[in-house]
């Protein structure tokens, strides 16, 4: 059987899943993934959230590269991958949909009730007091302080914490603001390198595989603990695992069902499928 069977079969049997996603699903929306097929960092490593904490230059960095790379997440829009899975909840084979990205794309294409795992590009927080505003209100800022950086055309892909690669460039007067309300140091509304997922995410999400048939990965590797550990748990209670992505998962001892391929090349053809097995 093709990949696509062999999912809409697994989906057959087990017709009420919790699906986690990972970057490889916002491929086709043109934000690039994090690692190659066997796993290793096709970029920089991401900031670490100490880093961000404790050293001004690296606040630069940061936001220096976000003022850049920031349009280009806004401006990304579904691809199949959501559409689909979005339909599989619609359709009830979808108990809940947890998702590592931060790029707002499930919900966007319509699915309910997501748990973003990992946080939301689209907002921003002082760590210091409870002010907040949208990554759009933000974005004013940071353009209107920094204008030759806003300007700046970059050839450079953006990466899927919207991170755009502008090493070229002088960021020694970049402008970082402040907090309106307290002056405090303000973080995108995204779990960092070095930070711990919230606890009741994490109950949140274990809570709904409980609740389902089976887990069904999609575009992820599962390197990082973060979501490894829902694969680990679904084995550990006896349920089936899919995996779709490409090359290494560090889940495929435990996998039901692994396919090798493009998350769209296997998704789009899946609601036929369904609906032709209906």
């Amino acid at each position: 059987m093709t990949g696509p069977d062999r999912l809409a079969s697994f989906v057959r049997r087990y017709p009420r899943l919790t699906v986690l996603t990972g970057a490889g699903i916002s491929t086709p929306s043109g934000i690039p993934d994090y690692r190659d097929r066997n796993g290793q960092w096709k970029g920089a490593t991401p900031i670490d959230y100490r880093d961000f904490v404790g050293k001004a230059a690296m606040r630069q960095r940061y936001w220096s590269r976000s003022l850049v790379g920031w349009p280009i997440m806004a401006a990304s829009t579904p691809n199949v991958c959501h559409t689909v899975v979005s339909g599989l909840q619609d359709a009830g084979f979808v108990e809940r949909i947890v998702t590592q990205n931060v790029d707002t794309l499930h919900q966007r294409a319509g699915s309910r009730d997501v748990i973003d795992l990992h946080g939301r590009l689209d907002s921003v927080s002082c760590l210091s007091c409870d002010w907040q505003a949208p990554r759009a209100d933000w974005q004013q800022r940071l353009s209107k302080l920094n204008p030759d950086i806003a300007a700046t055309a970059v050839t450079a892909q953006t990466r899927p914490d919207g991170d755009a690669a502008i090493d070229d460039l002088d960021l020694s007067r970049f402008v970082v603001p402040a907090c309106p309300r307290c002056g405090g140091i303000v973080k995108p509304d995204v779990v960092f390198f070095g930070e711990n997922v919230p606890r009741e995410r994490v109950a949140d999400a274990m809570a709904a595989l409980a609740a389902s048939d089976a887990l069904l990965v999609l575009g992820s590797s599962l390197v990082l603990f973060s979501g490894f550990r829902f694969a680990r748990a679904a084995h550990q209670r006896g349920q089936a695992i899919a995996l779709v992505n490409l090359g290494v998962n560090r889940a495929d001892d435990l996998a039901t069902l692994k396919i090798d391929a493009p998350c769209e090349d296997v998704l789009a053809p899946l609601p036929e499928l369904l609906a032709a097995a209906v």
